[in-house]
């Protein structure tokens, strides 16, 4: 290993100027926090800068990252860095994919026969104002996949649950076009799937009125009404009911009601001649 000499600080105020004393090669070592703390020999301090240095990523890599669909607090994470210094380089990168999203919401959406007259924003928005969704807090987003295409995003919250759709955006003519990549997306541009609820009216409280009766509503009534007294100068009797024979009387069966017969009343010729006719 070659040793260096210090010949002295740079013009820039910044390096330090090492010379070679064999080759006369001169070298600049920058002036930083490294060299400080190998100068006071800090090796705890050193380690972290070195922890430090190996994480941080290189400016393009943050904006390739930010432009997939990471997060500013993804990619400072991942990068074991302050997302104050993602943000510097992430910003232009998520104005883009804004706009984008934006800009996707007027492409209009593929189906079988062509592309829809109406564009992606005007259905979506229907179909959440048929489902009764809030379709203002619904939010937007867009990323560029590894195959160089526009992905775009809506997120929407129904209920406790958290729900996506995503299309593939393809800019062009007329504002582009937008293919769904998933069920809510296809449903989300399916009108059938959209049909307006029935209304349902709550019923009038019955109100009191007089019951017209009628005759099928009416149930026919069996009161019972007093026993008629006999009367001494009827002779209408009822003729006792003959008992059955005993061998065909069953208890389980019901007994035939007792028929009234009224007396034979005598002609004027059996009243004139004093005899009985033989008329049974």
């Amino acid at each position: 290993m070659r040793a260096l000499r210090v010949v002295g600080l740079h013009e820039d105020g910044k390096s330090i100027v090492l010379e070679d004393p064999a080759s006369r090669t001169r070298f600049l070592l920058p002036a930083d926090e490294r060299l400080r703390a190998a100068a006071r020999g800090d090796i705890t301090r050193l380690g972290q800068i070195e922890i430090e240095l190996e994480s941080q990523m290189r400016p393009r890599e943050i904006q390739q990252r930010i432009r997939a669909g990471e997060s500013v607090e993804q990619v400072a994470a991942s990068a074991g860095v302050s997302t104050q210094r993602v943000e510097r380089y992430a910003y232009p990168v998520l104005l883009e994919r804004s706009r984008t999203a934006e800009l996707a919401q007027s492409a209009h959406p593929v189906r079988e026969d062509g592309p829809d007259v109406q564009t992606l924003g005007e259905v979506v928005a229907y179909g959440f104002g048929v489902r009764g969704h809030d379709y203002s807090q619904a939010t937007w987003d867009s990323w560029k996949g590894d195959d160089g295409r526009w992905v775009v995003v809506l997120r929407w919250k129904a209920g406790r649950s958290d729900n996506r759709a995503h299309w593939a955006f393809s800019p062009g003519a007329h504002g582009g076009t937008v293919v769904a990549l998933d069920e809510n997306a296809e449903v989300l541009l399916d009108p059938n799937a959209y049909r307006a609820p029935r209304t349902v009216r709550a019923l009038e409280p019955a109100r009191e009125t007089e019951f017209q009766p009628t005759l099928d509503s009416v149930e026919p009534e069996r009161a019972e009404l007093p026993a008629a007294e006999p009367d001494p100068d009827d002779d209408t009797r009822e003729i006792p009911r003959v008992p059955a024979d005993p061998e065909e009387d069953h208890a389980d069966q019901p007994r035939p009601k007792a028929k009234k017969n009224h007396p034979i009343v005598p002609s004027w010729e059996d009243v004139l001649l004093g005899v009985r006719s033989q008329r049974g």
